[in-house]
């Protein structure tokens, strides 16, 4: 496994963060879409560069940038104070993203660097964090069980034509 580091983002990180995140996406989703031209209309709006710095600027947005070396292959977005949908679980902070290219996950270092993702959201004490895991995802979600998290019901959301089903998925620190 190569030398790796993990550091919080910085707005001068949007650029890094705005490629991993359509890179990312596209690898993981992107099979999911009829249209390549829907997918792309939605990546290129949603992961900007100038959303993805507005919302390092947010003081609820949490972000970690990882490197593998002085490459730039992966990153962590953690929203404070989101309640879990559906619950009355109000204490709460959700994982929005933990996203790192597919490259270095079949090297092993991605499991490495999502485990010191959780080690750096521990020391934020937060007493419970959730998450939305695509439902067929199975790789995704047995991690996070082995972490102790817990399905507690499922959620559906559409991006233009597309239907997509999401386990939301808790843990209690």
């Amino acid at each position: 496994m190569e030398n790796h580091t993990i550091r919080k983002a910085v707005p001068a990180d949007a650029k890094f963060i705005s490629l991993l995140a359509k890179i990312n996406f596209s690898e993981s989703f992107g099979n999911l879409f009829a249209s390549e031209e829907e997918l792309r209309l939605y990546i290129d709006k949603k992961f900007s560069v100038e959303r993805m710095t507005d919302s390092l600027k947010k003081s609820e947005n949490v972000f970690w940038i990882a490197y593998v070396k002085t490459l730039p292959v992966g990153y962590a977005k953690l929203k404070k104070d989101i309640p879990v949908p559906d619950t009355g679980y109000d204490e709460a902070a959700e994982l929005q993203k933990v996203y790192i290219l597919k490259d270095y996950i079949l090297e092993g270092n991605g499991l490495k660097l999502k485990i010191d993702f959780f080690e750096e959201i521990q020391k934020l004490s937060i007493k419970r964090v959730w998450l939305k895991e695509l439902h067929t995802d199975q790789r995704a979600i047995n991690f996070y069980k082995e972490r102790d998290f817990h399905k507690h019901h499922t959620q559906s959301f559409t991006i233009g034509k597309e239907d997509f089903v999401f386990n939301i998925m808790m843990k209690t620190f």
